[in-house]
């Protein structure tokens, strides 16, 4: 089978792209590495080096894409606070190509759309957990593009007859996770200040709380979902691990000094309810993040 990763050469999209060619299938990498990286590329893969918000590329893309079963839409210019302080440029890149990525996918007649949607779009919700039927309330840039996109996901299934899907991802980590730069969560960036020998800096009180979910687990999302019969109308799921942790806690499993810095604009808490993601696509999170963290600490000589 052909498959086409947009953004597979970043944190989720490059372990979508190991374990859809271990599982023997063909892949096209469409990236432009600002964010992705040469070194997460599979040297099985083919490789389409462009901006996916320049419309100019869509004959490119579409060649790219005829004879896929899936797209699988990874690419964005990710994290809230980023995107408040550059509206227009995260405008153009999530919004626009995410639109791009749709028209040139129908164009090359793919059966099927996965789209990487946000649990940013709840804004800050005080109903938990959160549920798929909840109002979108985003308090970002970001949360917003990432909501639109889902929007046109339902249009386009509807108007332009391909299967759509968008998944809800909750503060994903895991294996090739951003540890430094302006797009790494607060896992990677606490990692990556012990390993420089910083303190980790909590925003507030440190008591918020996400919902941390396995890259892994993610990536058998985005599988199933190409596959499940129950989906393609534009549906909306949450993928999450369906508990969460604070920040204090994630700084106590890492260990090692830190410090408090003012608050800023973003919610108290997530949560999953992910029900919807089990009865629609038979998924089920596999991984604790006490025993990932424990293990990966190892790895990386923190432990």
């Amino acid at each position: 089978m052909k498959y086409v990763v947009v953004g597979g050469a970043g944190f989720i999209g490059s372990n979508l792209v190991d374990k859809l060619i271990e599982n023997k299938n063909e892949v096209t990498i469409i990236d432009n590495f600002t964010t992705g990286k040469k070194s997460n590329l599979n040297p099985k893969a083919s490789v389409l080096e462009l901006d996916v918000s320049n419309i100019s590329n869509y004959d490119k893309i579409v060649h790219s894409m005829r004879g896929a079963d899936t797209v699988f839409m990874l690419a964005a210019k990710a994290r809230v606070q980023p995107s408040i302080e550059n509206p227009l440029e995260y405008e153009i890149n999530n919004t626009i190509g995410t639109l791009n990525i749709l028209k040139c996918a129908s164009d090359a007649k793919v059966r099927r759309f996965v789209y990487s949607a946000s649990s940013s779009a709840y804004g800050d919700s005080k109903k938990l957990p959160l549920k798929e039927n909840f109002d979108a309330n985003p308090m970002s840039p970001y949360g917003a593009q990432k909501f639109y996109g889902e929007v046109m996901c339902k249009v386009f299934a509807k108007v332009y007859q391909i299967q759509t899907v968008s998944l809800r991802y909750f503060n994903v980590y895991g294996e090739r996770q951003n540890i430094d730069g302006a797009y790494a969560l607060v896992m990677g960036i606490f990692i990556y200040q012990r390993l420089n020998n910083q303190p980790m800096t909590i925003n507030g009180d440190g008591e918020q709380r996400r919902d941390f979910t396995y890259v892994g687990d993610v990536v058998s999302a985005n599988i199933l979902a190409s596959s499940s019969e129950n989906v393609g109308n534009g549906e909306v799921i949450n993928i999450g691990n369906g508990d969460n942790r604070s920040v204090n806690q994630i700084a106590e499993m890492i260990g090692g000094p830190k410090i408090n810095l003012d608050p800023i604009l973003e919610p108290n808490e997530t949560l999953a309810d992910n029900s919807l993601a089990k009865k629609l696509l038979n998924w089920e999170p596999t991984q604790k993040i006490e025993d990932w963290v424990k293990k990966y600490k190892k790895e990386i000589g923190l432990d």
